[in-house]
């Protein structure tokens, strides 16, 4: 008989021993002496080889999407952009996926695991397209699924979004708790993890970044098969982290080296994710900074000990949109290449026809992934919901939004402009978050841990070691 306490303290003092029964794995393994941990090692015993992910998921239908070349933004793009510029966009269409998202990649080898280690069903804490994709995966293997899901603020409202996707998580016959805003989410998880003995299918273990990498390396291979070359440039919705992180190291296996890694993510400065009041106001659920910030700069708050998720290992630029030029993309893609897909992936897009202007004509910028649309997922309710909830949205400049209050969509494709981030700006969060959590001064890091530091902020030890002297001062 179990006679352990449930109550929330209780199972959070717990979390260790009940993430570890979930995953069957020992990070103590990959740990080294000081801050740092054996990553690479990690994502070799711990995941799958290239191979073994396309043979596991050719198994369930996942992968091998096409790539669109999208002939009518690309005139557009050429005549937004100066003579001789107007990189030629393409799309990897990932909605064609069991589910819809690349989310069927990560959720096949965590599933696949899952099966082969024994585990009765799996759990996922997630309020996005990952759980239609752990639900659609774990039918294919026979497994039982239930997803958690952050959905209501304290009034009742279920961002129209949220509630679409756990519509889709029902339809493919997963068990769905529906929470409010806060930290129930993550006491439920444990407690249900704990409960059930399930295997815990999180974003972050390397089973499903190693799932990702085959759409890096389909990308590199789709656009070098048909046009002799790697593409300069990769457009990468960033969130948590998986996404860049996984993409990046599929094009690194297919040895396309020089592909410049931009992560976008739609701008939602301001507003806090776990703030009942500013839960509903985002209008995106993924691809926003409340997550891409904090991922960036402290990867470990993660569900596991150690994320396999570290974009910022792999960014070559990240910048940022508004909401209002997300929503601009996703209708243009609709009406302009007669192709209706969900929010998300058209983060990148709207980066890519700004970016693309900067770069030269025969150039090649990939907008990485697609999702699926539905009627929560469209534009028309997002825009509807947040008028609701008193969100002002009118056409203009997008330069007048203000996240929370304010959706601008442009007036003209002209407007679509990319903010830069400065990685200088998140790099030194990032080392100052390590100094904190660790509880160590700079002059105590040892040469391993500076290395570390370097592989981990995508620098050198010269950057590296300059940085750590301003932090002494």
């Amino acid at each position: 008989m179990n006679n352990k306490k449930t109550d929330y303290n209780s199972v959070m003092n717990r979390k260790g021993e009940i993430i570890k029964a979930a995953l069957d794995l020992d990070y103590d393994q990959f740990e080294l002496p000081g801050i740092s941990f054996d990553y690479d090692s990690m994502m070799e015993k711990a995941g799958y080889s290239l191979e073994e992910v396309i043979k596991i998921q050719s198994q369930t239908n996942v992968g091998n999407t096409p790539m669109i070349e999208p002939d009518n933004i690309n005139l557009l793009v050429k005549k937004l952009s100066k003579s001789g510029y107007g990189a030629k966009i393409l799309i990897k269409d990932e909605a064609v996926n069991p589910s819809g998202s690349f989310k069927d990649r990560r959720a096949s080898v965590s599933v696949y695991h899952a099966k082969k280690l024994g585990y009765e069903g799996v759990i996922a804490a997630t309020s996005g397209n990952y759980g239609a994709a752990v639900a659609s995966q774990a039918n294919k293997r026979g497994l039982k699924c239930i997803i958690v899901q952050e959905t209501y603020d304290s009034r009742g409202f279920g961002q129209p979004e949220i509630v679409e996707k756990g519509r889709a998580c029902e339809a493919y016959g997963a068990e769905v708790h529906q929470l409010t805003v806060g930290p129930e989410l993550f006491y439920v998880f444990l407690l249900l993890l704990e409960e059930t003995g399930y295997f815990n299918a999180s974003l972050y273990t390397p089973f499903g970044v190693a799932g990702i990498e085959t759409l890096g390396y389909e990308v590199a291979m789709d656009v070098k098969n048909k046009y002799g070359k790697f593409p300069e440039a990769v457009v990468i919705t960033h969130a948590g982290g998986g996404n860049v992180t996984g993409t990046t190291r599929g094009l690194l296996k297919a040895d396309a080296n020089d592909t410049k890694i931009i992560a976008a993510s739609v701008d939602l400065t301001g507003l806090h994710m776990a703030s009942d009041l500013d839960f509903n106001r985002k209008s995106f659920t993924t691809g926003h900074t409340g997550f891409g910030f904090p991922f960036a700069t402290w990867p470990d708050r993660a569900d596991v000990p150690r994320n396999a998720a570290r974009a910022l290992r792999y960014m070559d630029r990240y910048v940022t949109v508004t909401q209002g030029e997300v929503f601009y993309a996703t209708e243009m893609l609709a009406q302009l290449e007669g192709i209706e897909r969900g929010p998300a992936g058209n983060i990148s897009l709207a980066a890519a026809v700004n970016i693309a202007q900067e770069m030269q004509e025969d150039n090649i910028i990939v907008v990485q992934e697609t999702e699926y649309t539905g009627a929560g997922k469209h534009p028309t309710a997002q825009l509807t919901f947040a008028k609701k909830i008193g969100v002002e949205i009118y056409r203009g400049d997008p330069k007048e939004n203000i996240p929370g209050k304010k959706i601008v969509i442009p007036e003209h494709p002209s407007q679509i402009r990319v903010k830069e981030v400065d990685l200088d700006r998140i790099r030194k969060s990032y080392i100052r978050n390590t100094l904190k959590n660790y509880n160590i001064k700079p002059q105590d890091l040892t040469e391993q841990d500076i290395d570390f530091l370097a592989e981990e902020t995508n620098t050198n030890i010269k950057y590296i070691k300059d940085l750590l002297k301003e932090f002494e001062n």
